[in-house]
């Protein structure tokens, strides 16, 4: 059964449409959630858990209504915010063993999942401080530690990287691979950037200005091009002369080089290539398109970022 499922959702503010009749059904797994900013995930997010009323058109979460039913499904599903909403005089332990509380959670069993969920997002050791003191990415621990605390069946995480550094975005993703793979709870996590979710997520549903663009599989929007990438030491623009000299069909793109893939012995002209320049070749693989490439042109005006 899927996870959520929507029948022409559409949300309206005024004149502005932020949700356009959107209907796709979301599995268990790691799903992202793909648009730029304004796209209307955040909408889309607030309508599936009951927070904001939809214009039109229907939603089920877990197989509940969302117009009806949105209490049961917040009991069941968790949510990690966009937006800095951290009271900053508590300490972590004291606002998740609220938020347990707040679930139905016994307070003994509260504090206990509270430790434990804290512990596994990496905020044990520091528990105890006050959250105004923590650094962004201690934070946005912090508000994934709230929407785990009460073992949901599905989190719902919105920009959950949002202010980090790399090494942040890091840590991050792999919390929220972590989650699906090894917690077995279902994660819809919805960002703008791209090569994030590329990583983490099992499937893809993409937005633009609240309309479905897409909703298939990571590996079918990844699949391999009939390219090959090559990248070499030097004399790059030699290399593509001599390449196209002999028939093949070349573009440079930044460092690399994207060559036409003939058959397989094109692997084998490439090499000869290289060999009769001497220069030294750093790789030649099989191209797999970007996630990236669905958004051919902007979106509403704004660039998805690839990142």
């Amino acid at each position: 059964m899927p996870m959520i499922q929507t029948e022409a959702l559409t949300k309206r503010y005024g004149s502005v449409t932020a949700v356009s009749e959107l209907s796709v059904d979301v599995e268990p797994g790691v799903v992202g959630l793909i648009g730029a900013n304004g796209a209307g995930k955040s909408t889309l997010i607030k309508m599936v858990l009951g927070l904001l009323p939809a214009t039109s058109g229907r939603a089920t979460v877990l197989g509940l209504d969302v117009a009806t039913e949105g209490a049961a499904i917040r009991e069941r599903v968790g949510y990690m915010p966009e937006h800095d909403c951290l009271p900053p005089d508590v300490s972590a332990t004291e606002l998740v063993v609220h938020m347990a509380r707040m679930s139905g959670l016994p307070r003994a069993a509260a504090r206990e999942r509270t430790a434990d969920t804290l512990r596994h997002v990496g905020l044990y050791e520091e528990r105890y401080r006050s959250i105004g003191g923590y650094s962004t990415g201690m934070k946005q621990r912090v508000k994934l530690a709230q929407a785990l605390v009460h073992d949901p069946q599905l989190v719902l995480l919105d920009e959950p990287t949002n202010g980090l550094d790399p090494a942040g975005r890091d840590d991050m993703l792999g919390l929220i691979r972590r989650i699906g793979t090894e917690f077995g709870i279902s994660v819809l996590v919805a960002s703008h950037l791209l090569g994030e979710l590329e990583r983490v997520c099992d499937h893809v549903v993409v937005i633009d200005a609240g309309q479905l663009l897409r909703s298939s599989s990571t590996a079918d929007v990844t699949a391999a091009s009939p390219l090959i990438a090559v990248e070499v030491t030097e004399r790059t623009d030699d290399l593509a002369a001599a390449l196209r000299q002999a028939g093949l069909g070349v573009a440079t793109v930044g460092l690399l080089l994207e060559v036409d893939l003939r058959d397989d012995t094109t692997y084998d002209v490439v090499r000869d290539a290289v060999v009769r320049l001497g220069v030294g070749l750093v790789r030649m693989e099989r191209r797999r398109h970007r996630m990236a490439e669905i958004f051919a042109t902007p979106v509403g005006g704004e660039h998805v970022d690839a990142r």
